[in-house]
């Protein structure tokens, strides 16, 4: 009697390891895992669509910032001035990352000099690698 139980447990319990392995599988897989790819592409960064939704939420974070001003009894902010503001071209280079990148060209000249190289012209370069970091 004893045997008879034994089997007829390790068959239920073959049978309820097959039926659950899909359940198993799944377990944590939701709409916010890691694992899973986005349900939702987003436009290709640098394209006209992505340059549009980046304004779109930077005008959101800036509205929501001045809603927040408002409820503590602060002035709100002119949004459309702040967005001029923040799209404005910077009005030039901090000058220690200028004098950090003249630093860096002097001693790439340097290296270049050992290897018997022509030295770089270090104020188009100071600029070009400057252009290369967006500043």
């Amino acid at each position: 009697m004893l045997i008879a139980i034994a089997v007829v447990a390790a068959v239920v319990a073959c049978l309820s390891y097959i039926g659950t392995g899909a359940l198993y599988r799944g377990v944590g897989r939701t709409g916010l895992s890691l694992d899973e790819p986005d349900l939702r592409a987003g436009p290709a960064p640098g394209s006209p669509a992505w340059d549009t939704e980046a304004d779109a939420e930077l005008r959101q974070m800036i509205e929501a910032k001045s809603d927040r001003r408002r409820a503590r009894g602060e002035p709100p902010l002119d949004v459309e001035a702040e967005l001029a503001r923040l799209a404005a071209p910077s009005g030039g280079t901090d000058p220690a990352l200028r004098e950090e990148i003249r630093e860096l060209v002097v001693a790439t000249n340097e290296r270049r000099a050992r290897r018997g190289q022509p030295p770089l012209d270090v104020d188009q370069e100071i600029d070009r690698r400057l252009g290369e970091l967006g500043a």
